[in-house]
């Protein structure tokens, strides 16, 4: 129900794309993507908690009026960044009746189209990643190629040259403003 599936996705595509192994590590991914989803998602987590925790904590509304008023900004932001194509299929799946508003979606439907949106993106974006990498690497062997050096794995020569153009164009920097803009 978070941002957290479409960045560490795009991260393990990244680290792919660089041919850098284990570098950087799995768990310093993890935790890039979870304080980019707390970052995210902090004023959805504030509308829920000032809306519903809150007063629930005060007794001032009833655990199910907390629930659907806590669900309810978690609820819009899938369904901003959720396909209408996902939502149909999930929809159809469950014979559900068109709903009249967004509204009225289930949130049992809402949250399985928000995931496979979510992987959609993601590799979306992970595809346009590896475009300027797979050019790299396809230019870096042909040169090798046309010296005669078949022996030398191209990946030996190509990686510094990704590297070196991935912190000359400040790709963190991009890539990050551009995931963080990605969710409307």
């Amino acid at each position: 129900m978070t941002s957290f599936v479409r960045l560490i996705v795009v991260f393990s595509f990244l680290r792919q794309a660089l041919g850098t192994q284990q570098m950087p590590p799995n768990q310093i991914l993890v935790s890039l993507a979870m304080i980019l989803t707390f970052f995210i998602m902090e004023p959805v987590g504030k509308h829920a908690y000032e809306n519903a925790v809150k007063p629930y904590i005060d007794k001032e509304i009833t655990y199910d009026v907390a629930f659907e008023k806590g669900v309810e900004p978690f609820k819009d932001f899938m369904i901003r960044n959720t396909r209408e194509k996902d939502l149909a299929l999930f929809l159809r799946i469950r014979d559900v009746p068109n709903p009249q508003s967004y509204k009225d979606v289930p949130l049992s439907v809402v949250i399985p189209a928000f995931m496979i949106s979510e992987l959609k993106t993601a590799f979306e974006i992970g595809f346009l990643l590896y475009l300027p990498f797979l050019v790299i690497d396809m230019v870096v062997s042909s040169v090798l190629m046309a010296m005669g050096m078949m022996m030398l794995p191209p990946v030996m020569i190509s990686m510094p040259f990704k590297l070196l153009i991935f912190v000359l164009v400040d790709g963190w920097n991009l890539l990050i403003g551009n995931l963080i803009e990605s969710f409307k």
